[in-house]
């Protein structure tokens, strides 16, 4: 209603309810508020638990990170520790059971339609060495391993000179590593593994007696050593008091005893090589 000077009359109970509207709205307004400050302190507290907890997993896998280089340090050591104490035990007592135990693994056993042999891996991955008279003849080829299993062998290539022959199996192996033969001398410990007479993974022990010895190719590339070699020992490895490589046990002589040769790694190794480039476009050792 309007007053006599034109002036609205609001009556006191409507001042009241505007009053309680604007109170209602305060404490509406207060209470939003209060519920988005609420809201920004909890997600400002889950944000500082999440960088906690992220700086927590960081230390956590650095730690562990540590504990794996430490334990792989750990089984480095032990590693070579093994086989320092290997090479102290074949060097001062002719004790070859380290290095054999190793080594072996190695070692094949070649069988096939017309022979058998033995040879031993250079790779992994599955390449292996053999003399290539053990093929000689033959259509087919079966490795067996030091464990027992069967592999079909790939004839990848062969140089009949030397007397070698590169073959591959698929899977993965134990590989053995050359040694320099440059850097033996007559009078080294030495042992040989192979499959002299069909029985599989014997070895033998000797000493070099000659180096640079001349084979029937006129190649000045033998060692002569008196290790016990018969036939099913060709292609076989002869290992040093290392454990390495230093020469394939290829021929003896005839009606002597203790007279056994086997090609130095100084011409192993360029000659699979040159193998493994004409067949395959690659060198492998």
């Amino acid at each position: 209603m309007k007053s006599k000077k034109g002036a609205i009359k609001v009556s006191k109970e409507t001042t009241i309810v505007l009053l309680l509207i604007v109170a209602i709205l305060i404490a509406q307004a207060f209470s939003v508020f209060s519920l988005n400050s609420k809201a920004n302190s909890l997600a400002e507290q889950l944000n500082q638990t999440n960088e906690q907890l992220d700086l927590a997993n960081k230390d956590l896998q650095n730690k562990i990170n540590t504990l794996s280089d430490n334990i792989k340090s750990i089984s480095s050591e032990q590693t070579s520790l093994q086989e320092s104490l290997n090479k102290v035990k074949a060097e001062a007592s002719s004790d070859f059971s380290g290095i054999i135990d190793e080594e072996i693994k190695g070692v094949v056993t070649i069988r096939t339609d017309a022979a058998q042999g033995t040879g031993f891996l250079i790779t992994s991955d599955g390449y292996l060495i053999t003399n290539a008279h053990v093929l000689s003849g033959a259509s087919y080829a079966n490795i067996y391993t030091y464990n027992g299993n069967k592999y079909s062998a790939e004839l990848i290539g062969y140089n009949l000179v030397l007397d070698i022959a590169l073959l591959k199996i698929s899977g993965a192996f134990h590989a053995l590593e050359f040694g320099d033969s440059t850097q033996v001398k007559i009078g080294e410990k030495v042992i040989a593994i192979g499959n002299p007479l069909g029985l599989s993974f014997s070895a033998s022990e000797g000493i070099i007696s000659a180096i640079d010895r001349t084979g029937d190719n006129g190649y000045a590339a033998y060692f002569q050593t008196d290790t016990a070699l018969n036939p099913g020992n060709s292609g076989g490895p002869l290992i040093n008091t290392d454990g390495k490589v230093i020469g394939i046990n290829n021929f003896k002589i005839s009606g002597a005893d203790n007279l056994g040769f086997a090609l130095e790694s100084k011409h192993i190794i360029p000659t699979v090589n040159n193998i493994a480039r004409v067949a395959l476009n690659e060198t492998i050792i």
